[in-house]
């Protein structure tokens, strides 16, 4: 389907905006799942009428790659393989966050699986924030940091892009395979509210409605679950953020937030 702007007869007829929707497969945990949710109420709000994903989640350690391929008898893997087995697959999403030993193990296993029925796949892996928020300071500290920023920033770098990605790229030559700084959404709207720039009565831990982290382990509280989905929404859609209408539900304009963290990821590891 397209969306053909109107316009003067004196003025050149514009190109058609596309408005198809992909279809995505995409396979995570609890620091994945909501983003992949909110991407369905976004997509379709800007129009991609025909938007379509099937999530497969696990919690923990259970929804990384590695661990959904080993396990042969579980239903999730059988579920991927289901999907990836009808084809068409426009979009492979899967979450990067604690790697194994060798990094790119279970994600070129699944990408070898994706590529047998859907060749011309694009693959996307979604980076995690460091969990435990409330130990950010020591974490930064042990690994001889300032602060959360420099630790997520290096491992984005180091850990993702250099260990992972580039590997990945360099075995699957004709594949696109790229990254979203998903992590960024909690740790800009944490550091937000430390320093008091938040339109909202946000807390740092409590109730999802009205807090950054939910739990403990942080758990995303629903202002980083809407940041977080515009941030997917611009890398997956290359939707401008600057002038999409979705409503948040929030005063802080998270909009803006997603858009700074879009425009300043690598421009080597984007779509």
């Amino acid at each position: 389907m397209f969306v053909f702007l109107s316009c003067n007869v004196n003025e050149e007829t514009p190109e058609p905006i596309e408005t198809r929707g992909y279809d995505m497969l995409l396979i995570g945990n609890s620091f994945f799942k909501p983003y992949a949710q909110k991407l369905n109420a976004m997509a379709v709000d800007a129009g991609f009428e025909n938007h379509n994903a099937t999530v497969v989640f696990r919690g923990g350690d259970n929804g990384r790659p590695l661990n959904f391929w080993n396990d042969t008898s579980s239903e999730a893997h059988n579920q991927i393989k289901m999907t990836l087995d009808q084809g068409n697959i426009d979009f492979f999403g899967m979450t990067a966050g604690k790697l194994p030993d060798n990094p790119t193990d279970g994600f070129r296993e699944w990408i070898e699986y994706a590529l047998q029925n859907n060749p011309d796949i694009t693959v996307f892996l979604s980076i995690p924030p460091p969990d435990y928020p409330s130990n950010w300071p020591q974490l930064a500290e042990e690994r001889g940091f300032s602060n959360i920023q420099e630790v997520y920033t290096d491992f984005v770098k180091e850990n993702i892009h250099n260990s992972l990605v580039d590997e990945l790229r360099a075995e699957f030559t004709s594949t696109l395979i790229f990254t979203i700084p998903t992590g960024w959404a909690c740790i800009n709207l944490a550091q937000m509210n430390l320093d008091n720039l938040l339109l909202d009565e946000i807390e740092m831990s409590g109730a999802v409605e009205t807090s950054i982290f939910v739990d403990p382990k942080g758990h995303q509280g629903e202002i980083v679950k809407q940041t977080g989905g515009l941030v997917w929404l611009n890398s997956l859609y290359d939707i401008d953020l600057s002038t999409n209408t979705y409503e948040t539900g929030f005063n802080t304009d998270l909009h803006e937030i997603a858009k700074q963290i879009t425009d300043s990821h690598d421009s080597n590891y984007k779509q």
